[in-house]
């Protein structure tokens, strides 16, 4: 009896941290699909940064970098804002 009860905790635990993280991944990275612009430039599909009301956690934002190039960011949006301020 004993044997069981501890399985079904690790089966549950299992499945419970594989959703968070599933969860935690899809929240962060959004697959953009290739487009072209109006001015005929053909841009390639990437991934970017998951929006929201903030600025300090974009991968273009002074301080951070884009986890697939490795490119640094460099924005800092006028010099109010870089991945250490906080709510910009």
């Amino acid at each position: 009896m004993h044997f069981n009860s501890l399985r079904m905790k690790n089966i549950f635990l299992v499945i419970f941290f594989t959703l968070l993280s599933l969860a935690s991944v899809e929240a962060r990275d959004v697959a953009v699909r290739g487009y072209t612009k109006d001015n005929g430039t053909y841009v390639e599909p990437h991934y970017r940064s998951s929006p929201n009301e903030y600025k300090n956690d974009n991968w273009s934002t002074l301080g951070n970098t884009n986890p697939y190039t490795g490119k640094s960011g460099t924005n800092t949006y006028n010099g109010t804002c870089s991945a250490l301020s906080l709510n910009c």
